[in-house]
């Protein structure tokens, strides 16, 4: 029985074809794992994106908490301002 073995690469996938007997030839093939990095790389891209526009979110929230208490704040000395005022024309 006569076995050919042939292996090629080209830098990212190694192919190895065996011949035997002239009628059964097998062919295996390789990759180098890039696919797999940057799948691996797209997922913590994807994760850092999440968990900052999470934070951003946190962000307008805690903006628009504030600028509300400010504006109540505002509210409340402005009726202290009228109070005050109503009280100051009123005749003895």
């Amino acid at each position: 029985m006569v076995e050919r073995v042939t292996e090629r690469t080209d830098g990212v996938t190694a192919e190895r074809v065996t011949e035997t007997g002239g009628t059964t030839t097998v062919i295996e093939r390789r990759g180098s794992g890039a696919g797999l990095l940057i799948g691996l790389a797209v997922l913590i891209a994807v994760v850092i994106g999440a968990i900052y526009l999470i934070n951003q979110n946190s962000r307008e929230a805690a903006k628009t908490d504030a600028i509300t208490g400010a504006a109540e704040g505002v509210r409340d000395a402005a009726k202290d301002v009228g109070s005050a005022a109503k009280d100051a024309v009123k005749p003895d």
